[in-house]
């Protein structure tokens, strides 16, 4: 869990965790933003500077391949 946000508690939904090379700070806010985007996503939580993406959402609204498809639209490698 995070200390600085809390972000840990998962409220139902299903929680993803990836680990993603290539972030800056920048595209951390575009990424965050296209995923929240996304039916179905409750909540990003990105530490960019460590490359840790959290993802809490109901998969029965977004595909994984939809998520992940954020990341490479952005030019970045994410795996679980």
């Amino acid at each position: 869990m995070c200390k600085e946000c809390g972000c840990g508690q998962n409220n139902g939904n299903t929680r993803l965790q990836f680990i993603t090379e290539g972030y800056t700070e920048e595209s951390a806010k575009t990424v965050e933003k296209a995923l929240l985007g996304l039916p179905g996503v409750m909540y990003v939580h990105i530490h960019w500077h460590e490359g840790e993406t959290t993802i809490d959402y109901n998969p029965s609204k977004t595909k994984m391949t939809e998520i992940i498809k954020v990341f490479s639209d952005n030019g970045l490698e994410a795996g679980l």
